[in-house]
């Protein structure tokens, strides 16, 4: 069994392994036609039933070989140009080569003696992620020059650990008068991080948006200023740069105005718009983000990362320290008097990848630039996708495009049940799915269900967004054909 670990004995077996992977995937990406092939759960179930754990193949070869059946065959690639659906980007070779690097070497990001190097590569992503976003530069009234953060395995986590430090930045003795404000619009991970660190029920209040899916800051400067009148405590304020329906980004400088005059930590939940931050040509988008306590940032999203790659990053380094906790066998307390960079004492996690990697190889070989045009490339498709949609009599499309996603829904003339609309564009999603010719997401309106494509694949052309949309209608047509057949 020695002679499956990776050592100075198993280098070369480890070349040709890697290599034969390497070659499936390749060919598979290669050959693969359409984003899914339409399986469903219960066909492919039986597959998995029927493998024996307990019985090792006990060949590489023939362990790859079921795996094309188990997994490679139905995968849904994201790298097809009419995968639509959600946040999943194709990604890019440098982040793809340093997965295969970071993973053969096997660095945990917790301390220094189990991550020399790599350490000091994240730290340094982290110093050029802050000051993208403008930290280190002048922010409000104050000149800030101790920014820090550290990688996270995704938003959920990044937003967690922004609101747990809000929590004890607040110094509430009363943890039932604190109250989070986000838009109605925003991740429901500001919800499960509420429950997570034991604040009431109550404790998040959603903030109403305007016609462009923006937090309205007139509804928030009230909210605001009602719970103060209450004595509750104003904990945070999440904006949203970049929602996940509808790619929104809202008024920044005007919330942080507000969050200055409460003092309010201001949170930025940029998961999605992060890709901005590269673009040359919209990263003013962003103008007020550099106001901000804290920052999420989702390099697996717009940064064309590999899953996962992710960051919290903080106005003030010093508020890390709430999430700093010192074990004898791991960091003790002398390790920092001694100046030892201990990242685990920056995150809610112990062992961890060293996924920074990933954006390091990014950078050093396409560079910022090269990251940039790529989403700028989406946001601009999605502009002419906007124009497609609203030129089209079947559809009605909620809101022009802020990034790179279009929330739209079949409206066929002859019919007027908003129930049977309901039920023709969730058939159509399905149908589609079931296809495999496409994927698309969906989601709900007012109430009512709408069909989202999120732009993230630089190869997918308007010919494609036409193509999906004829095959969306051909579909709800199917349905309600047969279904106005049943009524008759």
């Amino acid at each position: 069994m020695r002679s499956h670990l990776l050592n100075d004995t198993t280098a070369e077996r480890y070349r040709r392994t890697a290599t034969a992977a390497v070659e499936r995937v390749a060919d598979k990406l290669a050959a693969t036609d359409r984003p899914f092939t339409g399986i469903t759960p219960e066909q492919l179930a039986p597959t998995f039933d029927a493998i024996d754990l307990d019985r090792p193949l006990g060949d590489t070869t023939a362990a790859l070989d079921e795996l094309e059946s188990v997994y490679l065959r139905d995968a849904v690639y994201f790298h097809h140009p009419r995968y639509l659906a959600h946040l999943n980007c194709p990604v890019v070779i440098p982040a793809v080569a340093a997965e295969a690097v970071l993973s053969a070497v096997n660095s945990s990001l917790d301390t220094w003696d189990q991550s020399a190097g790599a350490t000091l590569i994240e730290r340094r992503l982290i110093d050029w992620t802050a000051s993208r976003i403008g930290f280190g530069a002048s922010a409000g009234t104050r000149l800030e020059t101790n920014a820090d953060g550290v990688f996270t395995s995704g938003g959920s986590q990044s937003n967690l650990q922004a609101l747990l430090l809000a929590r004890e930045e607040a110094k509430a003795t009363d943890s039932a008068k604190l109250r989070i404000f986000a838009s109605e619009c925003g991740h429901f991970s500001v919800q499960k991080s509420a429950k997570l660190l034991g604040l009431s029920p109550e404790a998040v209040i959603a903030i109403p948006c305007d016609n462009d899916k923006r937090m309205q800051t007139v509804a928030l400067a009230r909210e605001l200023a009602r719970c103060t009148s209450e004595g509750l405590v104003p904990m945070a304020v999440v904006a949203t740069a970049g929602t996940t329906d509808f790619g929104s980004i809202d008024p920044l400088p005007e919330i942080a105005e507000l969050c200055q005059l409460y003092g309010t930590w201001m949170h930025v939940d940029a998961a999605y718009g992060c890709g901005l931050l590269a673009s040359r040509t919209r990263r003013h988008l962003l103008d007020g983000i550099e106001r901000a306590d804290s920052v999420t940032v989702d390099y697996h999203k717009s940064f064309f990362q590999p899953v996962s790659s992710s960051a919290l990053l903080v106005r003030d380094g010093a508020t890390l320290r709430h999430a700093t906790y010192h074990a004898d066998y791991l960091n003790p307390r002398r390790m920092a008097e001694e100046r030892i960079p201990n990242q685990v004492d920056k995150s809610l996690q112990t062992t961890r990848r060293f996924d920074a990697l990933k954006l390091w190889m990014t950078l050093r070989t396409m560079g910022a630039d090269g990251v940039g045009e790529l989403f700028d490339e989406v946001c601009d498709l999605a502009g002419d996708g906007w124009q497609l949609l609203a030129g089209d009599p079947r559809y009605d499309v909620v809101v022009r495009p802020s990034l790179s996603t279009l929330v739209f829904r079949y409206i066929p003339a002859d019919v007027t049940s908003p129930a049977l609309i309901d039920r023709a564009n969730l058939y159509a999603r399905k149908a589609l799915f079931a296809s495999g010719d496409a994927v698309v997401a969906g989601t709900k309106v007012g109430g009512k269900h709408y069909l989202k494509f999120t732009l993230l694949n630089p190869e997918t052309t308007l010919t494609d967004i036409a193509a999906v949309l004829d095959l969306i209608a051909g579909h709800a047509e199917q349905y309600l054909g047969e279904s106005l057949v049943h009524a008759s």
